[in-house]
């Protein structure tokens, strides 16, 4: 019966993301450098109502901070689905200074990346393996609470596919997790022997098959918990950045430094 509620919800979530798109088109043609401001902190919108011993954050990033409507939308969607949430967002400038600070024998690689999406998926397990929280892709919103998704008794939850697969848009997770620490040092290795020339398998999803065991590690499916691309869409999303998306980007650019 739950499963039915959730997906009844998330389908009335998808009609309401799709008329926000639709008029976003609008918006942006009447007003096409409007920008919208997400915060680098926002404290939770209710107090804590409950334990969890994944830490109450969702950490976000994005090449920059000053977006268009439709991912604003999407910001504050997940923002009242996670109500008793603390908010964290970082800048690709932002990030780099995390990683100095907080793993600096793992900085060089860091730096040898050189697409923006590659950087973020691994800081993404670093932000994670220190602070603890949940981690969303800029693009992603939640179907259901996201108390009730994590519940109180997970370490760690990862998302699975439409074809049954883990992904990396989701990720939830305590700090010091075995897996996450596993899965750094599989990117630094990949970094480190250049061991693709695709960043899904360089460091992203890939990454995550090669790592995890699917069976043994705690899983939701993205039908109860997360969706992505509802509200927006690449056009919204890189609407300042003329390079696009990483897959367009790593066709024309070395995702490596030599």
């Amino acid at each position: 019966m739950k499963k039915v509620l959730i997906l009844t919800f998330s389908r009335a979530v998808k009609l309401l993301a799709n008329i926000v798109k639709i008029l976003s088109y609008l918006f942006h043609w009447l007003f096409p450098k409007k920008r919208f401001n997400i915060p680098a902190h926002a404290k939770p919108i209710l107090p804590k109502t409950s334990e969890s011993l994944i830490p109450k954050i969702i950490w976000q990033t994005n090449f920059t901070d000053k977006v268009t409507l439709p991912v604003y939308v999407n910001y504050l969607f997940n923002r009242i689905m996670a109500p008793s949430y603390e908010y964290r967002f970082m800048i690709t400038k932002s990030r780099a200074e995390f990683v100095a600070k907080y793993y600096p024998e793992e900085l060089p690689y860091y730096n040898r990346l050189q697409i923006g999406a590659a950087q973020a998926d691994l800081w993404r397990l670093m932000i994670l393996n220190k602070f603890g929280g949940v981690y969303l892709d800029i693009d992603a919103h939640l179907v259901w609470p996201l108390r009730d998704i994590i519940g109180s008794k997970n370490e760690e939850l990862y998302i699975t596919t439409r074809r049954k697969e883990l992904s990396n848009y989701f990720i939830a997770s305590r700090s010091d997790n075995n897996n996450l620490e596993k899965m750094i040092s599989k990117v630094i290795d990949n970094i480190r022997s250049g061991s693709s020339d695709n960043v899904f398998y360089l460091t992203g999803p890939g990454v995550f098959h090669e790592c995890l065991e699917q069976g043994t590690v705690p899983t939701v499916s993205y039908r109860y918990a997360v969706n992505q691309g509802s509200f927006t869409n690449e056009y919204f999303q890189y609407i300042d950045k003329p390079e696009g998306k990483w897959n367009r980007q790593q066709i024309k650019t070395d995702i490596i430094s030599k």
